[in-house]
């Protein structure tokens, strides 16, 4: 699996009040991520693997086929969006992870850094 992705990953997330629950450990988190080609090649996102952990230290693993029942090919200079959410038994948590594409030149491992989730006013 080649190293280097040729993807931008950019993620975007926040509470969502009117959608959990403090009082039953219910916190929901939507995320907005936008994916751009970056490369000189078509890729096809067929994979992702997410790691969720919440604030007591409980993590979770995702992992399934392509991303909300789509595996989108994107050529170079091309963008592709889509928003998901996760609940987590506590306020504040990360997720991490990382998609596997198909390419002419083999499998790529396009790596997405930690991001925070986190209910407004939690931290300062």
């Amino acid at each position: 699996m080649q190293p280097n992705s040729p993807l931008r990953i950019t993620v975007a997330c926040h509470y969502v009040p009117d959608q959990s629950d403090p009082a039953q450990l219910h916190f929901l988190f939507q995320y907005h991520i936008t994916i751009d080609n970056i490369g000189t090649d078509t890729v096809t996102l067929e994979r992702r693997h997410w790691f969720i952990c919440d604030a007591n230290g409980k993590q979770i693993e995702v992992e399934g086929k392509g991303v909300v029942g789509e595996t989108p090919t994107l050529v170079p200079g091309q963008q592709f969006q889509y928003r998901s959410a996760v609940a987590l038994e506590t306020p504040l948590g990360t997720m991490h992870g990382y998609y596997t594409l198909a390419s002419s030149e083999g499998p790529i491992k396009a790596n997405i850094a930690p991001f925070q989730l986190c209910q407004p006013g939690i931290l300062h």
